[in-house]
């Protein structure tokens, strides 16, 4: 999945008066996540849509004054209402009715906080679901949802839990093995859950069949089932598919989707998409039709998707090597963007053939539906078969689409169709290894990028650049983290530059320690021992290891530490020895040392020429010097090339500016050549803006000398020359 620049902005306002504290909460569009509508006292009141305007006024001096506004919207089925307590039997509470009471509202409060999830609680489901059949009947107003599941024991001992959310979801109806479930015997309903306890499932496979109604149009969370202008979609990562029907809604309960219907007016929504590949349609009366998908790979409850709409398209095919399976290819908008989208189609069709030539992984369905949407919160979404898009990381008017546009968008493209495999076929086992999808993904994107551009140096600029002004910042403030956190209160708070580029770069990290050839070994073990598969960062660094028979245990430590390590470095040649010595340095928040591959060059400092091609060293001390025999002179080290690692790196040179203008001049390696150039650049700016004289400075002369050397520069890249 990816996310655009810059989230819709979020607005809280607290009213506080001495005797009453009222919690107001507005959001400015779509998203308060569940844990801060809690933890500010949010709760969706019956007369009001979800994400509107909600107040829980809280009296701290006398409890039994406070009101609270609950909408649980659940169905009560063959039960007693006076047998339950009322936070079973749902409907509305209020400081007026003669129901209320103290205990229930403290019991609300109690409820009602922010649970911290922690990465070591993780435990495997007790039952899973292994094959699911759905029918969507949309219409105005109101959608039926009828699922059913196919359940199956798993490991370990305990009742099975469907998630399901209290405000999106009302139950109609539940049966298991074709006979009428009765709430509070044979399953309880409380807050999020509905519970079957394991005596009515017993060690055999069972059918678990619900109907739900949920309101897509007064969902403006744009998660679960809504809609967006005239057309209703899904965005179910992370948690959204609970917000649809009753279901584990967690990423290693992969299931079948075996068949998906969805029914709706013909003339209004015309169009009918899901994952998978088309298997039935046609009309029925009154002016409906349906459709009926089905996805033979297990995927994930995140990855699902359905889409209805009055949409246009572009169309084409692609053929798959080796295989030749023939692709049908179709990109969707509104009528009006239709002749906007032909970018779009040509970059999934280079993303297509890219990962075919790079790591030998083809497409594995007979469909592939992309679809522009005006109003979602997300960049992209990566459902199977039915990439979800954002419209400005689709469409390009060629009119007006500059050259970033249409990078932007071609790297957008790449980066959901990469998911099929890094993310899709095989996923995260739970949301603590969200790294090992998206940041394994945007490394395989910046690569197709690089490719595409014919300068994998300028694209490694551009990324940095991304990476020192957004990750580092997030690194040195108060919401540092690891890539692989210990804990978390919202799943929504997780997607941050630390778990997608300091992700990217902990995997450019294996590239560059195992080289090119050994990477793809990793790679091909990895989808050889984990296809079909929910996994972690664990397995993805043993595969890593095992394919090239090195020790990777302490490169592990990346994925626990936060932070950006510092390295520093000192260097001296012994004339006598014709001996180059170079000293590297860590520091970090870990522990112990980490593991840093410090890709370095030696350049001749009379002649300017590379003496020492790139060579990876591989720094797993606090201190470690490194020696280089055999030079008949001094040497300049270029060091960190390609920026081997996310540090932060400190030289120790006694003329920096010298330095500077010798490798912006000489080094082969693009991105210490810019870097070194860009610092010259600064040096030059700010001695001019402090009035110094600049004919009394050598820094006037290295840059002219540099700017000269660049553009007489003898190579292909062209890009790098200009950038």
């Amino acid at each position: 999945m990816k996310f655009p620049p810059a989230a819709k902005a979020t607005f809280l306002s607290l009213l506080l008066s001495p005797s009453t504290m009222a919690f107001t909460v507005r959001a400015s569009s779509s998203t308060l996540s569940k844990s801060v509508r809690r933890s500010v006292g949010f709760v969706r009141r019956a007369d009001r849509p979800a994400g509107g305007l909600a107040a829980c006024a809280w009296n701290p001096t006398n409890p039994s004054a406070s009101s609270v506004a609950i909408n649980r919207r659940r169905h009560n089925h063959n039960i007693n209402p006076a047998a339950y307590p009322l936070s079973l039997r749902g409907g509305t509470i209020g400081g007026n009715s003669a129901m209320y009471s103290t205990a229930t509202a403290e019991e609300e409060a109690v409820a009602s906080q922010p649970k911290e999830i922690f990465r070591s609680d993780y435990q495997p489901l007790p039952y899973k679901v292994s094959e699911v059949s759905m029918n969507f009947d949309i219409r105005d107003g109101k959608t039926i949802v009828e699922s059913e599941l196919t359940v199956v024991p798993n490991v370990g001992e305990g009742d099975f839990v469907l998630d399901g959310e209290a405000d999106a979801l009302t139950l109609l109806f539940i049966q298991l093995d074709g006979k009428d479930l009765v709430e509070g015997i044979d399953y309880t309903l409380e807050g999020d859950a509905l519970t079957i306890p394991a005596k009515l499932l017993g060690d055999e496979t069972s059918k678990l069949a619900t109907k739900v109604e949920v309101e897509p149009e007064t969902n403006t969370q744009l998660s679960g089932l809504y809609k967006s202008g005239t057309m209703y979609c899904t965005q179910c990562e992370a948690m959204g598919f609970r917000r649809i029907t009753f279901y584990p809604d967690r990423p290693d309960n992969m299931a079948i989707f075996t068949s998906v219907r969805i029914e709706a007016d013909s003339s209004l929504y015309p169009v009918l998409l899901g994952n998978g590949n088309k298997v039935e349609e046609g009309s029925l009366d009154d002016g409906r039709h349906y459709a009926t998908w089905s996805d033979p790979h297990p995927k994930p409850s995140y990855l699902f998707c359905i889409v209805a709409g009055n949409l246009g398209s572009v169309k084409s095919s692609y053929t798959t090597v080796p295989s030749g399976r023939e692709v049908h290819l179709e990109v969707f908008s509104e009528p009006d963007n239709v002749g906007k989208l032909d970018h779009a189609m040509e970059s999934l069709k280079k993303s297509m053939k890219w990962d075919e030539d790079t790591f030998g992984l083809e497409y594995d369905l007979d469909v592939y539906n992309v679809v522009a949407v005006n109003d979602f919160n997300m960049g992209a979404m990566e459902n199977k078969g039915l990439n979800v898009f954002n419209t400005a990381y689709v469409l390009a008017d060629p009119k007006s689409a500059t050259d970033g546009d249409y990078e932007r968008i071609e790297s957008v493209i790449g980066h959901e169709y990469f998911h099929n495999w890094t993310g899709n076929r095989v996923t995260c086992r739970d949301w603590f290894q969200l790294t090992l999808k998206e940041g394994l993904t945007v490394y395989r994107d910046q690569e197709f990028s690089g490719d595409m551009m014919n300068s994998h140096a300028v694209k490694r600029i551009e990324d940095v650049n991304g990476l020192r002004a957004r990750q580092f910042a997030e690194d040195a403030g108060p919401m540092s983290h690891p890539i692989r956190p210990e804990s978390y209160i919202s799943m929504d708070n997780f997607y941050t530059a630390t778990v997608y580029s300091k992700g990217a770069e902990i995997i450019r990290m294996y590239r560059t320690l195992l080289g090119k050839d050994g990477f793809r070994k990793g790679m091909d073990l990895y989808f050889e021992r984990h296809d079909g598969s929910a996994v972690t960062c664990d397995d993805f660094l043993s595969a890593m290891a095992d394919a090239n028979g090195a020790d990777l245990g302490q490169f592990g430590r990346w994925y626990s530490t936060n932070g950006t390590p510092t390295v520093k470095y000192d260097s001296n040649y012994d004339e006598e020895k014709k001996t180059f010595y170079l000293t590297l340095s860590q520091e970090s928040n870990s522990d112990e040392p980490l593991h840093i591959p410090v890709a370095v060059g030696l350049l001749d400092r009379v002649s300017g020429k590379e003496v020492v091609p790139t060579k990876v060293l591989e720094l797993k001390e606090e201190t470690q010097t490194f020696e280089f025999p055999g030079l008949e002179g001094d040497v300049l080290p270029s060091v960190l090339r390609g920026f081997s690692s996310p540090v932060k790196l400190v030289g120790s040179s006694e003329d920096e500016e010298k330095d500077w203008a010798f490798l912006a001049a000489n080094d082969s390696d693009g991105f210490n050549r810019w870097g070194s150039g860009q610092s010259l650049y600064t040096s030059l700016i700010f001695q001019t803006m402090r009035g110094e004289s600049l004919s009394e400075s050598k820094t006037p002369e290295y840059v002219f000398e540099a700017f000269k050397r660049t553009l007489a520069l003898d190579s292909d890249d062209y890009s790098i020359q200009a950038y």
